[in-house]
């Protein structure tokens, strides 16, 4: 059983013959009903702030395991951003390395025409120089020949109205 300020107050003593002084027995009682009741407050004030404390504790064991789980899915999400991000690098990569193929194949090939076109022109060009220079020989050989002469002469002895006789 619990004892209250009420309790001592209330509390009488039987008396007898020799007893205790009275007025200094209520006069203690007085003493200790106050200070009972100065420790039955402080107590009342402390299981106040032992809840209140309690209280806040939970909420900041439930800030604490919300923050836990919050870096968690952050880190979750910055490795799945970094994954997709090397994933989409690499793809890249492989697009870049398809296109240089291509643009150096089609270079290559370019190259190989342009070569090809090259050499068709130089073949093209020492025909020609060969077929000028047999033309141009048959010409020298023509004004070489003897009938050239002739025709030549022919005309300088030929009177003005006269056509001159070719050799056939």
């Amino acid at each position: 059983m619990s004892l209250t300020p009420l309790d001592i107050h209330n509390k009488e003593f039987s008396r007898s013959f020799r007893g205790y002084d009275e007025d200094e027995v209520n006069e203690f009682l007085d003493l200790i009903i106050k200070e009972f009741e100065i420790l039955i407050r402080e107590k009342k004030e402390l299981e106040e702030k032992m809840l209140d404390s309690t209280e806040r504790l939970g909420h900041f064991s439930n800030i604490e395991e919300s923050l836990s789980k919050t870096i968690i899915v952050a880190q979750e999400t910055a490795d799945e951003v970094k994954s997709n991000a090397k994933k989409e690098a690499q793809l890249i990569i492989k697009e870049a390395e398809k296109n240089a193929d291509r643009i150096v194949n089609e270079a290559l090939s370019k190259a190989r025409k342009i070569s090809m076109e090259g050499e068709e022109l130089k073949k093209q060009a020492s025909i020609y120089r060969a077929r000028f220079r047999t033309l141009l020989e048959a010409q020298l050989e023509m004004l070489q020949s003897e009938e050239w002469d002739r025709i030549t002469d022919d005309t300088h002895d030929a009177e003005p109205n006269q056509q001159p006789k070719v050799a056939r």
